[in-house]
């Protein structure tokens, strides 16, 4: 793939995401970024995580509708929960900025995740289809066009159903013993 077509790529992928997955996928490329150094199982978990999430976000970008438990924004945020852990794990082994600077980005990730999921409805749809099921749920339905609808046929209510009732068919009030 020719190096234009790929910025354009990732242009159109990145104009694709909300401002909340823009935040986690940049989070997500920092969290890569302060493994560097001495590396071990930890560091590559943490790569291993920040590049499922950029695979979320890319496959969401491009429109694919699969279902993730509890959401995207769940899922995010436990991922940048599962990092803080585990940076904590070797927080002795690593340099305090580098400590620092990856807890940063985890927390990034955690606050990323928090805000899509208050965003995104927990069923994972796409953003068109999501639009629409908010406004239907939002806004009563457009009166249908009676010049294409079926015709219903209405009944008349009887009138002795609709009438009021005289004073004299009222029930009378019940006596102070008899409330109990």
């Amino acid at each position: 793939m020719p190096v234009a077509s790929r910025s354009r790529s990732v242009r159109g992928t990145w104009h694709a995401l909300s401002p909340e997955q823009r935040v986690a996928g940049i989070a997500a490329i920092l969290l890569v970024v302060s493994t560097f150094g001495p590396f071990s199982f930890v560091e590559a978990a943490i790569v291993l995580v920040a590049g499922a999430i950029l695979l979320l976000l890319k496959k969401r970008a491009e429109g694919r509708a699969f279902h993730l438990p509890f959401g995207d924004g769940s899922v995010i945020a436990v991922a940048g929960l599962w990092c803080a852990v585990l940076i904590l794990v070797r927080v002795f082994d690593r340099p305090l900025g580098q400590n620092l600077l990856a807890l940063a980005c985890a927390a990034i990730l955690l606050g990323a995740g928090v805000r899509e999921r208050a965003r995104q409805p927990l069923d994972d749809l796409p953003r068109e289809r999501a639009g629409v099921r908010r406004r239907q749920a939002g806004r009563p339905a457009a009166a249908p066009d009676r010049s294409t609808a079926p015709e219903r046929k209405t009944e008349r209510l009887d009138e002795t159903v609709t009438r009021p009732l005289a004073d004299d068919a009222a029930t009378p009030p019940l006596a102070d013993d008899e409330r109990g």
